[in-house]
């Protein structure tokens, strides 16, 4: 779980990763935890969906405008985990017209929905088997496109949506739906420990927090730094990564031999070799990459 995590904060482009498992396993508290260990990133300054600089391409309208007139100044930003409710409604997750701008000066503008907290950083749906269906298809559109296309009331506002998706579920509440399941990179099962020492350690770390929070991360704060400086150093490192023609190979024979449907597999694979080989300092992937997923 913590591994696959890491790995989608090294590169988002591995499509993110579906937490399955027991109540009470710690899923949640590990995706939130892990706002500590992300990396941050430049972006447009003023900019409410905090488009990347160093990309025109994925410029919302606004930046594309002032990008012709003069430089965009640019300001160092903290990924965030944007939390998605089950119980959202359509204009939540997607924006909406501001209504009390549209009372009080009688002008129409639009308000951002989750969809845009999300751009650049990481979008997570705790139940994620118990959205609604409408809200899973908007959903898997802006995922699949990075781009969400909002028309209410005459207006028409399009702004990328580019986000790593993380999502919890136990599924003895239901299972997911194929669409949505699909679109995760990564699907890890978390079972409960079985082990008294580690299960005594749980209590004994619940009853230390309860104690002394402080005390608790001045603990943790060595490992959470290094953790940090390590997950910044390969995402530094990914670009420069190879994958070496073999490898290639390699994948898609192990995706035909275990009779996956599509290409998506091959492509989510390879990235994710990629992360790995990033992650512990190597320059080329190599088949022991591969066997770690």
């Amino acid at each position: 779980m913590k591994r696959s995590l890491m790995l989608n904060a090294i590169d988002p482009a591995i499509g993110g990763v579906l937490i399955r498992g027991d109540r009470g396993t710690a899923k949640s508290s590990a995706v939130r935890a892990l706002a500590r260990l992300l990396p941050d990133y430049d972006a447009v300054e003023g900019c409410p969906y905090r488009c990347d600089p160093v990309v025109p391409s994925r410029y919302c309208d606004e930046c594309g405008l002032r990008a012709k007139e003069r430089t965009l100044p640019v300001v160092r930003l903290p990924m965030r985990i944007i939390d998605l409710p089950i119980n959202a409604s359509e204009d939540r997750l997607v924006g909406s017209i501001d209504i009390e701008a549209a009372v009080r000066a009688g002008t129409r503008r639009f308000q951002p929905g989750v969809l845009a907290e999300a751009n650049r950083n990481l979008l997570y749906v705790d139940e994620v088997n118990l959205l609604d269906d409408h809200l899973v298809d908007v959903l898997l559109d802006a995922a699949a496109m990075g781009v969400n296309v909002v028309e209410r009331e005459g207006m028409s506002v399009v702004h990328p949506s580019h986000f790593i998706l993380v999502g919890t579920m136990n599924p003895e509440e239901g299972e997911l739906r194929p669409q949505l399941l699909d679109r995760f990179g990564l699907c890890v099962e978390v079972v409960t420990l079985t082990d008294i020492d580690e299960r005594l350690r749980v209590m004994e770390l619940e009853r230390d927090f309860l104690q002394s929070p402080q005390a608790v991360h001045k603990v943790s704060a060595e490992r959470e730094g290094e953790l940090r400086d390590l997950l910044q150093a390969a995402t530094d490192r990914l670009p420069r990564v190879s994958l070496p023609d073999a490898i290639r190979t390699l994948v898609a024979r192990l995706c035909l031999d275990g009779s996956v449907a599509g290409h998506r597999a091959d492509l989510v694979v390879a990235r994710t070799a990629r992360a790995i080989c990033a992650l512990r300092g190597g320059p080329v992937v190599e088949q022991v990459d591969l066997v770690d997923i």
